[in-house]
């Protein structure tokens, strides 16, 4: 049996090597939301503890409990303001790696209200809007082929006051809808109303030529061609589109404010 002694001195070089242990730092850096922030602790390596040894904001350790499976960084203890830097330094094990689930919480978000929306009949697309908090770009969308269709996009300035924007969009034959939005996300907008304006420009059609593989409009026009599948195979603007490469079978030809059927003989 192994004296008291050994066995003090060998808890006490254990104790020292785990002090040895290199640590890790992941930095999350951005905005501030009005929101916290939420991690995701793991066991340390060995299943003694847990893997994160201290948390700083801004310099600042914090002091929330973060020896536990899972807690909160309360960034409203920082007196922060609205798209306030924000950076976030998470000192961990090696060999263990905590999740922040919520990082996109320091991303600036959309808060645009549309004081007005226009669109003329030369095509210049104009728009007003107050209450932004942090440069985002407004991405412009038409409404044609049965969906929003993104046509161009503008950097917002991002001041809370008035801000005046307008851009060139192509106009199609009969009914023409407008909007701008913001991304939140990746599947959610902030959307401003719609406008609309008709145009006198006649509808526009297309022909095969079938000697030179290409589908030939009465006028340049933005266009898109989807297999009977509905996956995307072509985009342009232009007066042909060049279809050699597509097997011989039926497609969906989307242009103007028109879809229909094309087969490639």
């Amino acid at each position: 049996m192994p004296s008291l002694k050994l066995i003090y001195s060998s808890i006490i070089i254990f104790l020292v090597a785990l002090q040895g242990v290199s640590q890790e730092t992941i930095i999350l850096e951005g905005a501030y939301q009005k929101r916290n922030i939420f991690v995701e602790n793991t066991e340390a390596p060995f299943g003694i503890g847990y893997c994160i040894i201290e948390v700083r904001v801004n310099g600042n350790l914090i002091t929330d409990e973060i020896h536990t499976r899972a807690f909160e960084i309360d960034l409203t203890v920082f007196n922060l303001k609205l798209q306030d830097l924000v950076i976030i330094e998470i000192k961990h094990k090696k060999g263990c790696t905590p999740r922040i689930l919520n990082p996109e919480a320091l991303q600036t978000q959309p808060t645009f209200y549309t004081q007005s929306i226009e669109v003329d009949e030369s095509g210049i697309l104009r728009w007003i809007t107050t209450d932004e908090h942090g440069s985002l770009p407004f991405i412009i969308q038409q409404y044609k082929w049965n969906k929003w269709v993104d046509v161009g996009e503008v950097q917002g300035k991002g001041e809370p006051s008035l801000n005046v924007y307008e851009h060139k969009v192509y106009l199609v034959s009969g009914e023409n809808k407008f909007r701008v939005v913001q991304k939140i996300d990746n599947r959610n907008y902030r959307k401003s109303p719609s406008t609309t304006v008709i145009s006198d420009m006649p509808r526009l059609n297309f022909v095969y030529n079938r000697k030179d593989k290409q589908v030939i409009f009465s006028n340049p026009t933005a266009f898109e061609i989807h297999d009977k599948y509905g996956q995307l195979l072509m985009r342009g603007f232009n007066s042909q589109a060049d279809v050699r490469h597509l097997s011989k079978d039926e497609y969906y030809i989307s242009y103007d404010n028109i879809t229909e059927v094309f087969a490639k003989k």
